[in-house]
């Protein structure tokens, strides 16, 4: 018998004559008066009624010295003859294990060390763990484990929390800053039986009641826009997305947009957008205008950088892409300069050959913010051309450290345009091209009632996240990343 299936022999043994006894080692409630950051923050020699997890225990006879923590802090709790009643401390002794939950009663004193503490007086078995904790120094060995047994992660690595209380205050800024500018919060749906807003290959399922095929949302562009129509002139929504493709560093099959909509604005009103954003970002979570994502150093200064796709693509290939115009052309001047990275075999059209390009040579080295402009036309079916050069959509990109964190631009509210390109991207779709956009009738019709001029945004929450907390990869923003089932061991 191994010494973890020992372990929990012990503690069943423990749990049975606890029950036995008729004490209830799963009870429903304890009034817990104060968290440990609040003791922590108390004077010495006042009385507390606490609960949370032991983390250690070690008994030295006379005494017994514990790590005990709750979801604000740690604090040691000591037993000591003389002071705690004897009855307690052998109910404790006998037992009570690490990763049990308990309410305790006692005092706030400080130990010879300096190190403040509670004195235990009495206490009650609130949980009783069966299997036991990791061990602290060798940690969860596995580092897929951390992420498929997240509880676990949590309680052996308590700073893991502040990623996602970071997460939350990024959310919440973003919430009420959206709120003074008036827009309000709505719903899409996520079960939908044509889907579009983006180049995505989608998630399909059933449903039965029907007998009909659905698609997970990819993104709720079309829905909001329809909103637009209705004469909900700000609206947006904080949702899950759900695309069918790779997973890595950036990737998660599921993850988190924001994404608005208002009416009588245009691209640079989301470059102020963005910007007064980070302002108030930097003042909610304390950060400096420069601030470090893996060893480099990042500048958050307003304004962001500039520089349109045209230019950022000739500056890192040497390719004018308003000459290499065509996928023919384009993928001639690709082997011509020796580009091996790009992959043009899996490209099915020309604006996909430019995004294969752009992602593979180009975003990589953008660094610090920068606001990408102007991209072609061939590269986003919804978006309006731009004004003066109808083969540039008025667009923009921030990439920071060559992720995309934001993407927005005018929206095409010409229907018979959007119609035109929305069955070009039908027709690639027919050829094969998994992330192109199926034709969506009604929301040419919703065109065709009228949509004002209108400004459109999306906003990564987990690379945002992922950006400002300094962390490597998505699965280290996101609570439950996607992961394949685990092996089950051969008995």
């Amino acid at each position: 018998m191994g010494r973890e299936e020992q372990i929990i022999n012990e503690r069943i043994k423990k749990l049975k004559e606890l029950k036995s006894q008729g004490v209830n080692p799963y009870p429903n409630k304890f009034e817990k008066k104060e968290t440990i950051l609040e003791i922590l923050n108390s004077k010495l020699g006042k009385d507390v009624k606490t609960a949370g997890r032991l983390m250690t225990k070690r008994d030295l006879g006379k005494i017994i010295f514990c790590n005990f923590k709750d979801g604000t802090g740690e604090i040691q709790i000591i037993l000591q003859q003389g002071e705690t009643p004897e009855k307690t401390k052998e109910f404790f002794k006998k037992y009570i294990d690490a990763g049990d939950f308990v309410g305790i009663i006692g005092k706030i004193i400080k130990t010879k060390t300096g190190q403040k503490s509670i004195l235990v007086k009495n206490l009650e078995l609130l949980t009783k763990s069966i299997l036991p904790l990791p061990e602290k120094f060798h940690g969860l060995q596995d580092k897929e484990e951390k992420y498929r047994k997240r509880y676990l992660h949590l309680i052996m690595n308590p700073e893991v929390q502040e990623i996602f209380k970071t997460r939350e205050k990024i959310i919440e800024t973003l919430r009420n800053f959206l709120k003074i500018q008036q827009f309000i919060e709505v719903e899409t749906p996520v079960l939908q039986t044509i889907y579009g807003g983006a180049s995505a290959t989608p998630f399909t399922t059933h449903l039965n009641a029907l007998n009909l095929n659905l698609y997970l949302s990819i993104s709720p562009e079309l829905y909001l826009k329809r909103l637009i129509v209705g004469g909900m002139e700000r609206v947006y929504t904080i949702c899950k997305n759900f695309r069918n493709e790779g997973i890595d560093s950036f990737h998660n099959p599921e993850f988190t947009m924001m994404e608005y909509y208002a009416a009588y604005q245009n691209y640079e009103d989301h470059i102020k957008f963005t910007e007064d954003f980070f302002k108030l970002l930097k003042k909610n979570l304390g950060l400096k205008d420069t601030i470090e994502y893996q060893g480099k150093k990042i500048s958050l200064k307003i304004p962001f950088k500039k520089i349109t796709f045209k230019e950022l693509i000739l500056k890192h290939t040497q390719i004018d892409i308003d000459k290499e115009n065509t996928f023919e052309k384009l993928s001639n001047a690709i082997k011509k300069k020796k580009l091996k990275n790009v992959q043009i075999k899996e490209c099915s059209h020309y604006g996909a050959l430019l995004d294969e390009m752009y992602k593979r040579v180009a975003r990589p080295n953008i660094i610090q913010p920068t606001f990408l402009t102007h991209y072609p036309v061939e590269m986003i079916a919804l978006a309006k051309r731009n004004e003066k050069d109808s083969k540039k959509i008025n667009s923009i990109q921030l990439i920071i450290n060559g992720a995309e964190i934001i993407k927005a631009y005018d929206e095409l509210n010409d229907p018979y345009d959007q119609e035109k390109r929305l069955k070009e991207q039908e027709a690639l779709l027919r050829k094969g091209d998994g992330e192109a956009m199926p034709m969506d009738e009604d929301f040419i019709n919703a065109l065709k009632i009228g949509m004002p001029p209108t400004a459109g945004y999306g906003m990564g929450i987990d690379r945002l996240t992922m950006f400002l907390t300094n962390q490597k990869s998505i699965r280290d923003v996101i609570l439950y990343p996607f992961m394949k089932p685990e092996e089950k061991k051969q008995k």
